[in-house]
């Protein structure tokens, strides 16, 4: 009898998870060479944190304009960050200031001003499928 509810719960307890498909198309990019690097990010306190994206994405550049497909991704709240590693060193290279020198885009297509974006200003619902374009900032 135990095996029995063990079964109805297991088939019936726990609805699907329905995942969606984000589609995120990279624009401006000046220089054909090196990578994009690419965060997707669900959490505030981990957003631009290294090694805190729940996904991490690397293409290789090979024309003006890049497509990158992230599948299976959970309805919820993300934020996207990335830069054109145009060296391929494996960072965002920065000035003195702490400033990329290399190309970056946010989700939102956010642009900072004074400071890196927080998780709130990027922030986009994922509730269905869902495309974006981001034009990197040089």
């Amino acid at each position: 009898m135990m095996h029995l509810f063990l079964f109805i719960y297991l088939f019936f307890g726990n609805p699907p998870v329905e995942n969606h498909t984000l589609t995120i198309t990279v624009e401006n990019i000046k220089n054909i060479e090196g990578t994009l690097e690419i965060g997707l990010f669900n959490k505030s306190e981990k957003f631009l944190g290294e090694g805190q994206a729940l996904r991490s994405i690397s293409v290789e550049v090979q024309k003006n304009s890049e497509t990158v497909i992230i599948k299976n991704l959970p309805k919820g709240n993300y934020a996207v960050s990335m830069y054109h590693d145009k060296n391929s060193n494996g960072k965002c290279d920065r000035n003195f200031l702490g400033i990329p020198k290399e190309a970056y885009g946010f989700s939102n297509n956010f642009k900072p001003k004074f400071s890196a974006p927080t998780f709130s200003d990027c922030t986009f619902h994922l509730d269905a499928d869902h495309s974006m374009t981001i034009s990197l900032i040089q």
